[in-house]
């Protein structure tokens, strides 16, 4: 693949993602999520979930592992608790509505757990619980997907990289966003090529309780599946939990605020033990890196643009005239 990179607005990349996703059978609504979310990732450095991930989603609708029109259901089974069926929508619509509804639930009852079955990719954690923060709340969030880490003492993929992550309003400062997974590094001797080894039983361990969280409560479980014989075993497929928080409920969301403010504030008058070393806090880096590329506009590989062109032509979806 080419190194050389090439600049794109991000509203550019918006029109031609929704376009994409709408030839390719998705609502022109979900079709403007999936960009949204997408976008958003490049935006702040998240490449790897970003726009790339347009030609492995074409590929799920493909193979029938992802629907691009799902009928998604909510079961709201307790005052603060709901389960959406994912119908294998697509990460960015299936965890939007969860989040949403999240929100919706804790502005009355203020605190909720919403439960994802049976998606798919679910992109940029921080994408959904960043939208708690941006309303005012507390959000996190786990997923659960298809495993391929190793498990210290065990041979082959055993568990999934699962992402954590949390969203804090502050005051002066941006939203703390923490957005982690669990793709650390052990035994490696133990695992094919294939599989990325794991720091540990700490590592593994999380991962594994993360699991039982998301899918054990969704009544999806994916590990266990996936190292038996049932038939689907190992479709791919990915759970998730949404919470919001109503910081009101605990204490004066500006007295929250500002001692998030007073926290950062606090380690940044600490001594700098090393001066090679970026100190930032959870989301920082990525705000710096979205008031570059809103201005000198997103960097792209050659190579995917000419497949995400590709792509466009195949399905008759129009290409931006400013794309290139």
């Amino acid at each position: 693949m080419s190194t050389t990179r090439v600049r794109v607005q991000e509203q550019t990349l918006r029109v031609l993602a929704g376009n994409i996703f709408v030839a390719a059978g998705c609502s022109l609504e979900h079709a403007d999520l999936i960009a949204d979310a997408l976008v958003w990732a490049n935006l702040r450095g998240f490449d790897a979930h970003g726009v790339s991930r347009i030609l492995r989603y074409l590929e799920l609708f493909d193979s029938g592992e992802s629907n691009p029109a799902p009928d998604i259901t909510v079961d709201q089974t307790r005052s603060a608790v709901a389960i959406v069926d994912a119908d294998s929508a697509p990460g960015p619509v299936a965890l939007s509505t969860a989040m949403d509804h999240a929100m919706s639930l804790a502005r009355t009852v203020d605190i909720a757990w919403v439960s994802v079955r049976g998606t798919v990719h679910t992109g940029a954690l921080g994408y959904y619980t960043a939208r708690a923060a941006d309303y005012g709340m507390a959000g996190m969030g786990i997923v659960a997907g298809m495993p391929t880490l190793g498990y210290p003492g065990r041979g082959g993929a055993v568990v999934g990289t699962n992402p954590l992550s949390v969203a804090l309003p502050a005051g002066k400062h941006q939203t703390v966003l923490l957005d982690t997974t669990t793709d650390f590094s052990a035994a490696p001797e133990l695992l094919p090529p294939s599989v990325i080894p794991s720091h540990g039983i700490g590592g593994a361990g999380t991962s594994l309780v993360l699991e039982l969280l998301a899918s054990g409560l969704a009544s999806n479980p994916i590990v266990s599946r996936f190292h038996s014989d049932k038939p689907g075993g190992r479709r791919h497929r990915q759970n998730a939990v949404l919470m919001a928080v109503d910081i009101s409920a605990f204490v004066a969301p500006e007295e929250f605020m500002a001692t998030v403010d007073d926290t950062l504030e606090a380690i940044n008058r600490l001594p700098v033990a090393d001066s090679t070393t970026d100190i930032s806090y959870p989301g920082e880096p990525g705000v710096r890196t979205l008031q570059e590329r809103r201005v000198d506009g997103i960097p792209l590989h050659v190579q995917l643009l000419d497949d995400l062109e590709t792509a466009a032509d195949k399905l008759g979806a129009d290409v931006p005239s400013d794309f290139r």
